[in-house]
């Protein structure tokens, strides 16, 4: 009993389970491992990627074909339901869609997210191939197709006015000047000029005056086609030098074109005036864009894939005031839409739950 009394208790034996010792029992290296960790964060969030949509790279594709002069119902009849029909036997495709307009056919083939984008391109020009002999013989140019991305919408939009210029001679300058300028910005993927406002001239023809010199139509349209040519036609080769014979006729204005000769009769030339209005104008009078109610061209900027789109939009902003000084005084240049005003929202409502939650952590 004595002996019992005596006796030092012992040590209850320690919970080998219990995560939290070592962290208790050493302090000092909990405390270096809990900034480590703070400034990995740091650093960490500074290369977080941002964009108002998770980056799904979904294989999309849009075939346009292009037939001047058209009307819808012929472009759905000879282009679209025949290319169509070509589409719908390709394997993996999900959806299609298409959108008939005048002069213009639009097809967007979507494929399943297991399909890679480059196969399905093999596989949209094996199908416009196929359906090279269905369509019209005397299409301009064959289908032409390019990867889209439906889920990379425009990060900016800018807007450009003038009270004074008409806005074909705004959209000369809006695609040599702006659209040059800003796709040469880092993080820039694609400069689209939207408004309908693409210069041309345009030939209003007088039916009668025409059959009053027995011309129609037909010659019309090949004498225009052959004045209007800018291309080599050789050299001349010497013992001494070598000069290159080169042709320039391509005709800028529409006063030009109303001195094209389109025939002879009683020996006196039948210009292209004498039977026809020829007035400088859109190439598309039905297209159309407006920034509120006045008459615009509208600039739409994509984003190149993983690129930081604050830092776009903001080298954009830094830029716009050098735009607007190579513009003439009667342009005027405006923000029209900047898709990053939510996304940068956002950023700082994380930003503040980021702070909250460190200082309830330290607290």
């Amino acid at each position: 009993l004595a002996r019992a009394l005596t006796s030092t208790p012992q040590a209850p034996a320690a919970n080998p389970l219990n995560p939290s010792r070592l962290f208790i029992l050493r302090p000092v290296a909990t405390t270096l491992l809990m900034v480590a960790i703070l400034i990995t964060g740091a650093l960490a969030y500074k290369q977080l990627p941002l964009s108002a949509l998770p980056e799904v790279a979904y294989p999309t594709i849009q075939v346009q074909t292009f037939y001047p002069g058209a009307s819808p119902e012929v472009i759905t009849s000879a282009i679209t339901a025949p290319l169509e029909k070509q589409f719908g036997q390709m394997p993996g495709l999900s959806a299609m869609s298409s959108t008939s307009s005048a002069g213009a056919s639009v097809i967007t083939l979507q494929f399943s997210l297991a399909l890679s984008l480059d196969i399905a391109e093999q596989e949209v020009q094996a199908a416009i191939n196929a359906a090279g002999n269905l369509l019209p013989a005397d299409l301009p140019a064959p289908p032409i197709y390019a990867k889209v991305n439906p889920a990379d919408a425009p990060i900016m939009a800018l807007a450009l006015t003038s009270k004074t210029l008409p806005l074909p001679q705004v959209e000369d300058m809006a695609d040599t000047r702006l659209a040059q300028k800003i796709s040469q910005l880092s993080g820039v993927g694609l400069v689209s000029i939207s408004g309908g406002q693409r210069p041309a001239v345009r030939v209003i023809v007088n039916p009668r005056a025409l059959a009053a010199y027995g011309l129609n139509l037909d010659d019309l349209r090949t004498t225009i086609n052959v004045a209007n040519q800018n291309g080599p036609k050789g050299t001349l080769d010497g013992p001494i030098s070598a000069y290159t014979v080169n042709t320039n006729d391509q005709i800028k204005s529409a006063a030009e074109y109303g001195n094209i000769v389109i025939a002879y009769r009683t020996g006196a030339p039948v210009r292209l005036r004498d039977v026809a209005t020829l007035v400088a104008g859109a190439e598309n009078t039905k297209l159309g864009g407006w920034m509120n109610s006045a008459p615009a061209l509208i600039l739409n900027v994509q984003r190149q894939p993983g690129a930081n789109v604050i830092e776009v939009v903001d080298s954009i902003k830094k830029l716009l005031p050098q735009l607007q000084a190579s513009l003439p005084g009667s342009v005027d240049l405006t923000l029209l839409t900047d898709r990053t005003t939510t996304i940068r929202a956002s950023v700082r409502d994380v930003e503040f739950e980021l702070a909250l939650a460190v200082a309830s952590w330290c607290w």
